[in-house]
């Protein structure tokens, strides 16, 4: 009976963990432009992802920069580790990004299942001209830290700050992997006790 409970919680615990939201975060500046650049320019950058939907949300702010905006994207994936440059898989300014200032914020909501969110070249080179495959790998390039904002300005073209995105382990995800590995070292002591008497 306890074999079957700790698997049944394991289980539970594993869907659960499966389905909840992916937080990703970011800090943009312009030392992590490529080359980098010398600018006030600051920023953060937020997204979190929910596989139930399909939707990512994204939050950008930025202040100080030195020209004003003429773009901003999600670039994903680059592979050459010296440059770290890639081009763009998600561009901003057709869901309002506000161009022509120097400070700011912008939210959007994506639906990783459009492909009309996608640049061409992304949703052909790295989604082999799937939505899906697209989805999978932006969220891929996101969680392995080969993703990055980048708001560009009129002083600098490629990009003014920059920030690489990075996964944020969700707390509740963690407290569930605990108490499911407890279960599981619960019912395999248990199972020990039970051949040893």
């Amino acid at each position: 009976m306890m074999t079957r409970l700790t698997a049944a919680l394991g289980l539970l615990i594993g869907l659960h963990a499966s389905v909840e939201a992916q937080v990703f975060t970011a800090t943009l500046d312009g030392s992590q432009e490529s080359p980098a650049v010398v600018t006030t320019g600051s920023g953060t950058g937020s997204a979190t992802f929910d596989p139930l939907t399909n939707m990512l949300s994204v939050d950008v702010s930025f202040a100080g920069l030195t020209g004003n905006t003429t773009n901003s994207h999600i670039h994903c994936c680059f592979s050459d580790p010296p440059s770290r440059n890639a081009g763009v898989a998600v561009g901003f300014v057709p869901t309002g990004f506000p161009l022509g200032v120097t400070s700011g914020s912008y939210n959007a909501t994506f639906d990783l299942l459009d492909s009309s969110i996608y640049t061409g070249s992304f949703l052909s080179t790295f989604g082999g001209g799937t939505a899906t495959g697209a989805r999978d790998a932006l969220l891929a390039g996101m969680t392995d830290g080969t993703a990055y904002f980048n708001v560009h300005t009129a002083t600098f073209g490629g990009g003014e700050i920059r920030g690489d995105i990075t996964q944020v382990p969700e707390p509740s995800t963690m407290a569930l992997v605990g108490i499911g590995g407890l279960a599981l070292a619960i019912g395999g002591a248990r199972r020990r006790f039970r051949r040893g008497r």
